[in-house]
């Protein structure tokens, strides 16, 4: 398939503040598009727009919110006339055994990586569809290989591929092509913060087989997933050993595959039960950044 160009392409980019997001915003500028970045952290948001010349529009933005969506749509078209690119980004993880997990935090997980992703797109359809544009979705690895104790996280990211897939015959009559997007471990704040913060995690990532334990450079995820904008695929693997991954997905959840994941669910559950012991249930199912959000939105009037 021959290159997409991206001169001049505006592409809002949701959770544009940080990790994978701000970071391929700045190649996008690089190979000639014009990134919107938008995030609920509005100080992240100024400290990478100033990374990006030339400095981007930004957008304080909670995707779990359809009239906050339906507007940053409207700022972008005001500012650039157009929408290119819609590219539903942000995402949080919550962690722990079902069973333990904090209620507040795995539901929080739902509503911005699933529910966030879908206002995102919703909103921005009629401008992408006028621009005979592409639409991008961030899934995960996690999509369709489900590790124990990242439920809410995984559950998300199935989901959101379960969308793209039916928006994608829906809308490509339009000239409108969907992509979703599969990395594995980036390092990102996301990941640092559970490698930091959760020995449940840290255990559950070290039983891994290689290549599955494997954290990648975000600026790798960035060149990836611009090449993989400009190609217009529907599916943009990082690295490239996730698209065999996928292939074989039915085989992952059979008990050949399955062994290393019932070797050490035992080891995570202690774990997450001491993080429980020590700080409290919340604590341990989410990092501090993100248990701020968590209560935020619980204190935040209906």
């Amino acid at each position: 398939m021959s290159a997409w160009s991206l001169n001049e392409k505006v592409v809002l980019i949701t959770g544009g503040a940080r990790g994978i997001g701000a970071a391929t915003a700045a190649e996008l500028s690089r190979r000639g598009a014009i990134p919107v970045l938008a995030d609920l952290d509005v100080d992240a948001l100024a400290a990478t727009a100033v990374t990006i010349t030339p400095a981007p529009l930004t957008i304080e933005l909670d995707v779990t919110d359809l009239s906050a969506c339906e507007a940053a749509v409207e700022q972008v078209l005001e500012e650039h006339g157009r929408l290119d690119i819609a590219w539903a980004n942000a995402g949080i993880a919550s962690g722990g055994p079902v069973r333990f997990t904090d209620p507040a935090a795995w539901r929080r997980t739902i509503d911005v990586n699933l529910v966030g992703a879908y206002y995102t797109v919703r909103a921005a359809l009629p401008a992408v569809m006028a621009q005979r544009g592409f639409v991008a979705v961030t899934a995960s690895l996690a999509s369709f290989a489900h590790a124990p104790g990242m439920s809410a996280y995984c559950a998300t990211k199935a989901g959101v591929e379960a969308m793209c897939n039916s928006l994608r015959s829906e809308i490509a009559h339009h000239g409108v092509e969907v992509a979703t997007i599969h990395p594995t471990w980036i390092d990102t704040d996301m990941v640092r913060e559970a490698e930091r913060e959760s020995r449940a995690f840290e255990a559950m990532q070290w039983a891994l087989r290689p290549p599955f334990r494997k954290t990648y450079p975000v600026e790798r995820a960035a060149t990836d997933i611009v090449s993989g904008f400009e190609r217009r695929k529907r599916r943009i693997c990082v690295p490239p050993f996730v698209i065999a991954a996928h292939a074989l997905r039915s085989l992952l959840t059979t008990r050949v595959f399955e062994r290393d994941q019932l070797t050490i669910a035992p080891e995570l559950e202690r774990s997450f039960e001491q993080d429980v012991e020590q700080r409290g249930a919340a604590a341990a199912s989410a990092s501090e950044r993100i248990w701020r959000q968590v209560e935020e939105h619980t204190a935040a009037p209906s």
